[in-house]
């Protein structure tokens, strides 16, 4: 691990508060797309034609031509050309952060993470979770993870049954969302036939990505996320990591807004997870404390304040969790000498 210099660090933040004031913008002139006519026995007639994510042009019929679809169609025209200097400022910060050396997202992951965003999966409480939420919060921290811990394609999003939504009627498609990409991703067969599938994979690559839910007990089937129109895998302990999440930025060729957890959330929820591996499951066993171990190094010494109230947290679930967390901490100790003494300094306070 290596601290970013200053300069870096104050483009990511300046990333971050151009992203928000994108989001914010977000209306008709966001819309990937344009007002046509068409004439049709003398008349005239508007299509909206767009293209999705991976590029598929479609046309939608809006209305025969009058004086209100005219100022609609000029509106979303002032507005797209409105958001272009945004949306070229915010590849410069990009492009000038990755020259600095922050941390890049895979050109594949980040094609995935713009179609979930804009389809709205992270408006609605989607949280990035796994080893990419792990880079994200590199930049956040202002730090550079070195290790081959950090090379993986698979994308992990998080979210709860109960999410808490500003706009009601708002909903994603996220199998559509990755389907219009045209990478070749296909749903993964789930063990039991009857369950609705929680994964997709390009065929013949590496690429996949999992829709994950807080399970309440062992052994829960599937939980269908109707905000996503998708079913997610539940896990136990997840909920440690998908509340009160964080807003951060996917860097590649441009920027993407993301959720991912709490970074001393994070830490503490590695520590529990890794030993909750079975034995079968040793290498993820070891990044799961590597990573671990990372973000506690950092927090310590920059936001001891956010690892005690993590800590406290943890307290609060009771005995099991606190037993877990001290376990994962005296493993990281092991592996890593000091990284898991405040931990468990905090945990007996």
């Amino acid at each position: 691990m290596r601290r970013q210099p200053l300069e870096i660090q104050t483009l990511y933040a300046e990333l971050l508060e151009r992203l928000a004031a994108h989001e914010a913008s977000r209306a008709i002139g966001h819309v990937p797309g344009s007002f046509v006519l068409k004439s049709v026995k003398g008349s005239e007639y508007y299509y909206f034609q767009h293209s999705e994510p991976g590029g598929t042009k479609s046309q939608t019929y809006v209305g025969r031509r009058d004086a209100a679809l005219d100022a609609v169609a000029q509106s979303h025209a002032d507005a797209h050309s409105a958001l272009a200097p945004d949306v070229e400022s915010i590849q410069r910060l990009c492009s000038l952060l990755r020259v600095g050396g922050a941390m890049v997202t895979d050109q594949g992951s980040a094609r995935v993470l713009r179609a979930l965003a804009d389809a709205g999966v992270f408006r609605l409480g989607g949280v990035l979770v796994g080893t990419h939420a792990f880079v994200v919060l590199g930049n956040l921290l202002g730090v550079v993870w070195e290790g081959s811990s950090l090379r993986t394609q698979d994308v992990d999003v998080a979210a709860d049954l109960s999410m808490s939504i500003v706009v009601p009627e708002l909903t994603a498609d996220a199998p559509g969302a990755l389907e219009s990409l045209e990478m070749g991703f296909l749903p993964v067969p789930a063990l039991n036939r009857k369950a609705p599938s929680t994964s997709y994979k390009v065929r013949g690559q590496g690429l996949r990505v999992d829709f994950l839910a807080p399970a309440k007990r062992e052994g829960q089937k599937p939980i269908v996320l109707p905000r996503l129109g998708a079913s997610a895998q539940p896990l136990r302990f997840l909920d440690f990591v998908t509340e009160n999440p964080v807003t951060a930025a996917v860097i590649n060729g441009g920027g993407v807004s993301v959720n991912v957890p709490d970074p001393a959330h994070f830490a503490l929820h590695k520590l529990i997870v890794a030993n909750e591996r079975p034995a079968a499951m040793h290498a993820k066993r070891d990044k799961d404390l590597w990573q671990a171990s990372q973000l506690l190094e950092v927090l310590s010494e920059e936001r001891p304040g956010d690892l005690r109230a993590a800590c406290a947290d943890v307290t609060r679930r009771g005995a099991g969790w606190v037993r877990r967390v001290s376990d994962g901490a005296k493993a990281v100790e092991k592996v890593a000498a000091g990284r898991g003494i405040a931990v468990l300094e905090m945990l007996r306070s």
